[in-house]
């Protein structure tokens, strides 16, 4: 006598992270340009420091990253 196997698929229930979802909704949007993730070395105590400093601004540490970048670029790329 042969089993049959059957598969239960709950289309209702989504077991996805919050993280996961977050980055297929900044991932997928075609709409925007792509995003490039990129690394670079910080010294530990520098890095606390930004921390603190994005915190009290209400940033995250990329949302500060980002921002610094973008601040940085407006005031150097208007003197060349």
């Amino acid at each position: 006598m042969a089993l049959r196997r059957t598969e239960f698929k709950d289309e209702t229930v989504q077991s996805e992270s919050l993280s996961g979802m977050k980055a297929k909704r900044v991932f997928s949007n075609s709409e925007k340009e792509k995003k490039i993730l990129t690394t670079f070395s910080i010294e530990p105590s520098f890095k606390a420091d930004l921390e603190e400093l994005f915190n009290d601004m209400g940033l995250g540490w990329a949302a500060g990253v980002r921002f610094a970048l973008r601040e940085f670029h407006k005031k150097y790329s208007d003197k060349n």
